[in-house]
């Protein structure tokens, strides 16, 4: 059974950073592309950043040059560093999986609040 367990939402402040994690069990990581969806209140689930299975990465425009998505192969994890944070990016955040094969697994989410 596969699953994502996020980690490392809260509040804080714009300009604040935050970092949060997702580790993922029943699946290899080395083998799947992984990335992060976010859920702003009363809008939809969209995309935020993402990482191949060989490492490359992208980005929406939004985020660029503030967010960094990395993972680690040998703890099935991905990060993801969000420095310079905005009100803006106060939404769930939701930490995906994408097999070989095409089939996506999703976390349950964690909070980010950015408010002075």
């Amino acid at each position: 059974q596969v699953q994502l367990v996020e980690s490392g939402g809260g509040s804080v402040q714009p300009g604040g950073s935050l970092r949060l994690s997702c580790v993922a069990s029943g699946i290899s990581s080395s083998e799947s592309d992984m990335g992060w969806y976010r859920q702003p209140p009363g809008q939809q689930r969209g995309p935020v950043a993402s990482i191949t299975h060989y490492g490359s990465t992208s980005y929406i425009d939004s985020v660029k040059g503030r967010f960094t998505i990395s993972r680690d192969y040998a703890k099935n994890t991905v990060y993801l560093q969000m420095n310079s944070l905005k009100p803006e990016d106060t939404a769930v955040y939701y930490c995906y999986c994408r097999s070989t094969i095409g089939t996506s697994y999703w976390g349950q989410g964690t909070q980010v609040t950015v408010s002075s």
